[in-house]
């Protein structure tokens, strides 16, 4: 068996010596096992070559199995790092990232659902966000560092000190600043690479048609039902996807609302506002802290999946994540045909 073992080593020696192919060293190899094989399985056993060679056919099949099975483990090795160098070069367009970005965004790049792909079109979207509060601060801070091309955020509030305990995309210097203008601060310092756009105004239905009608999505993180209302009056108009989330004390949920993908529209969930002293504010009735992230950090997710296509998106799925109790949930949601919004006798 040494005999054979130093052949193969004088074959490898050689071969690197006079610089052959690869291929050509493995294949006088495995020529070599082969005549190997031969002599064990013809010739009778006591024979010299026979004992010179190991005298057991067993053993030198193993010893080809083994080798079979580590070449093919090289081999699918090869074509996983082939694959994953494609999915990194081959989505980005030459001159659309530099390099720092390609770093900024390599963890998406070889997400196998996101990739290259999702990250151009994540590049080339568009959202806007209504409302710079405690569920806008998550959901900015996150589109901004998932690399979103534009963010609008409007909100005509400023920043005050009773914010600070869950809106934290805002600072303790930053009190009294408009609130559009302190998240824009603080989404350009993380991320210089995307373009911010501050609108320090009362969103109105005058003029929401209009603004919507520059975006691809819409976030809604208000807290009063007139302006959900309007919001979704505005998206069904424009025909804008509608990612929409609410929160109170412990308790926070989200949807996706697309009546054009089939989905119902808020409305169609909501027909009408609750009572005053059955839905109170956040002031009235308080919030956890870490809540408005929970959900915030939820909505930017499905906007991600929503704009790159990767996934399950909530449409017709109305999630409610309880933090008391570390619970969530979904519940179907259906259209409603008699919906003033996006039924078929619908106003808009």
């Amino acid at each position: 068996m040494l005999l054979v073992f130093g052949i193969a080593a004088m074959i490898w020696g050689l071969g690197r010596l006079m610089r052959w192919p690869g291929q050509m060293v493995w294949v006088l190899i495995v020529l070599l096992w082969l005549a190997v094989m031969l002599i064990q399985l013809t010739l009778p056993e006591g024979h010299e070559l026979r004992v010179a060679t190991g005298e057991s056919p067993v053993l030198w099949g193993l010893i080809g199995g083994f080798a079979v099975a580590v070449a093919l483990y090289a081999k699918g090795l090869a074509w996983l790092r082939a694959r994953a160098v494609v999915q990194e070069e081959v989505p980005v367009s030459e001159g659309m990232y530099s390099e720092v970005e390609l770093g900024r965004y390599a963890r998406h790049i070889v997400l196998r659902e996101l990739g290259g792909p999702g990250q151009k079109k994540l590049k080339a979207a568009k959202v806007l966000v209504v409302g710079a509060g405690g569920l806008g601060s998550p959901v900015l801070l996150y589109l901004a560092a998932a690399g979103v091309g534009t963010i609008g955020v409007v909100d005509d509030d400023e920043v005050d000190g009773s914010n600070l305990q869950r809106q934290v995309i805002h600072s303790d210097d930053r009190i009294g600043m408009p609130k559009v203008h302190s998240a824009a601060g603080q989404m350009r310092a993380l991320n210089p690479f995307v373009e911010v756009k501050p609108y320090h105004r009362r969103l109105e239905e005058a003029t929401a048609r209009e603004l919507f009608a520059e975006y691809d999505v819409v976030i809604d993180g208000t807290d009063n039902f007139d302006t959900r209302y309007m919001v979704n009056r505005t998206c069904v108009a424009t025909g804008k996807p509608l990612i929409s989330g609410a929160i109170t004390q412990w308790e926070g949920q989200l949807s996706v609302f697309e009546p054009g993908a089939g989905a119902p529209c808020y409305q169609c969930v909501f027909p009408e506002a609750p009572a005053a002293d059955l839905a109170p504010s956040c002031a009235q009735a308080g919030v956890v802290g870490p809540l408005p992230g929970v959900i915030g950090t939820m909505m930017a997710l499905e906007a991600v999946k929503l704009i790159a296509d990767a996934g399950h998106v909530l449409r017709g799925e109305l999630l409610i994540y309880d933090g008391l109790w570390g619970e969530s949930r979904k519940i179907a949601v259906k259209r409603r045909d008699d919906c003033p919004v996006c039924g078929e006798g619908g106003t808009v």
